[in-house]
């Protein structure tokens, strides 16, 4: 038997929301933001659905598929704003939408190229680094430039890159600092703070640090800094992921350190901050 060839007069809400190309719950939506009117309920107490309200729907969808924000096909509805500022709104969003395709394009175009997840990075970390050998960078150097780059930016991680780019390429220097990286590890909740393993170790900690800086302007890498700051003004250093201040971002971070090991880096800062300027005399080829 073929159905009847007369329309209904009206329908509820799931023929609508069916026949619109939507959903029952957006059509309940477009209800409570005001969007379209709520139509009265027929005697079993549910919407009921007209020609006006189904024209409605449709203009709505057809609005939402060009991008048009909900906000403007109300005020779009109401005639309460010019077509021209709607249509103004909607060019700037979609400009913004292009441009962070662009980006996600480039990073995954970057990201194929390095072959690692050092492509994720900013463009200013993975262009320093992406002269290194496939596994001269181990995933605790990338972990760690990824934290940098949270708290401190694309600037910072990449000045940090300075230190594993020397590690990758001076052995000696890698192998004391992965000893002292197990140190660390040794540092659990058994350890007294006072314990003086923990001031031995900080002590071995500067003198790491000394010996990096060495070997680190031996190879130019603190004029190549410099660059950095040039390019990173220039604007070429990508966006900033930052959405809270370095001090916050630090003091949200957990890392779960004993009193031993927190100790510890207490009393390396403290040997930093009073260091003198590293002896230019010293050989830090030794380490390679």
């Amino acid at each position: 038997m073929y159905p009847s060839p007369t329309p209904p007069r009206e329908v509820r809400i799931g023929d609508a929301a069916a026949f619109a190309g939507t959903t029952p719950r957006a059509v309940r939506h477009y209800h409570q933001i005001g969007l379209l009117p709520e139509p009265a309920r027929g005697g079993d107490g549910r919407r009921r659905y007209g020609y006006a309200d189904m024209v409605r729907l449709l203009w709505i969808r057809k609005m939402s598929e060009t991008g048009i924000g909900l906000d403007d096909m109300r005020a779009a509805f109401d005639e309460a704003r010019d077509v021209e500022d709607v249509l103004g709104r909607l060019e700037e969003t979609l400009a913004a939408q292009e441009a962070e395709i662009k980006r996600r394009r480039a990073a995954v175009r970057r990201l194929r190229a390095v072959g690692s997840p050092l492509g994720l990075l900013s463009p200013l970390v993975t262009d320093r680094l992406g002269h290194l050998p496939p596994g001269a960078l181990r995933p605790s150097d990338l972990d760690a430039l990824l934290i940098t780059e949270r708290i401190f930016g694309p600037l910072g991680a990449a000045i940090q890159a300075g230190v594993f780019i020397t590690l990758a390429t001076h052995p000696g220097l890698r192998a004391e600092a992965d000893r002292l990286d197990a140190a660390d590890a040794a540092l659990d909740d058994t350890v007294d703070p006072l314990d003086p393993r923990v001031e031995e170790l900080a002590a071995q900690h500067f003198a790491h640090h000394e010996a990096l800086l060495l070997a680190m302007e031996a190879a130019g890498l603190d004029e190549a800094e410099e660059e950095l700051f040039e390019i990173h003004d220039a604007g070429a250093g990508g966006e900033e992921d930052t959405v809270m201040s370095a001090g916050q971002a630090v003091a949200t971070m957990p890392y779960g350190f004993s009193a031993a090991r927190t100790r510890c880096m207490e009393l390396t800062a403290r040997l930093l901050a009073g260091a003198p300027s590293a002896d230019p005399s010293a050989d830090p080829s030794a380490d390679s």
